[in-house]
């Protein structure tokens, strides 16, 4: 069975995930953007094993504690979309400028595209690209709770933004009308940013959508 915890990091409250197989006790983190000791915390308090990092993206409140989590672990890290190469190379530039903890530079063991799955015990997830708020933006979709983990693509009454250098709303609106609502209005999300809602919800009053 699929299990979530959702761990709001840094000083931007970002939605770090911890998730894990509760059959195995595998687990694995989505987007830990910062507070190292808050998620090694959590993740003895569940009991469970940490295998591997994944990213819906590369700014700096979502991937910040990244490079260092992989590196004292001994952890492979998964996605995002290639099309974040120049902001995991920028993630340093990123921590000064916004006064993170330093960040360490990393290389992701595998990148991610569209319809490719990731695996944590015996859970599948599905990996959707939707780029609009970064190039390389993906979301994690977990069929059997019907969960997705979709960054800051999508929030509860708003979407991500798309003034970075290399966003773009039209692409984000696309992917949001044409990968992520037709999954259906049952299922939950998390955002990378404030609380969780349904897509349905989003759909009927949305006003950005």
């Amino acid at each position: 069975m699929f299990q979530r915890l959702t761990l709001p990091v840094t000083a931007f409250e970002q939605n770090c995930s911890l998730v894990w197989c509760d059959e195995t006790g595998d687990a694995a983190l989505i987007d830990p953007g910062g507070d190292i000791p808050v998620l090694e915390q959590a993740i003895r308090e569940q009991g469970v094993t940490l295998k591997a990092i994944w990213l819906t993206h590369a700014h700096i409140d979502h991937a910040g504690a990244t490079g260092t989590l992989a590196r004292t672990h001994h952890l492979p890290i998964v996605g995002p979309h290639p099309g974040d190469q120049f902001w995991i190379d920028g993630l340093p530039k990123q921590s000064q400028m916004f006064g993170f903890p330093p960040a360490e530079s990393f290389k992701p063991t595998q990148w991610l595209k569209e319809g490719d799955e990731v695996q944590i015990g015996q859970c599948k997830l599905q990996v959707l690209h939707c780029p609009g708020h970064t190039p390389g933006h993906v979301v994690f979709f977990e069929p059997s709770t019907r969960h997705a983990f979709v960054g800051d693509v999508l929030f509860a009454g708003s979407i991500g933004r798309t003034d970075f250098p290399g966003g773009n709303h039209a692409d984000l609106i696309n992917a949001i009308k044409h990968k992520l609502l037709p999954l259906g209005d049952d299922v939950t999300f998390t955002p990378g940013h404030g609380p969780e809602s349904t897509f349905g919800e989003e759909r009927l009053s949305n006003p950005y959508l």
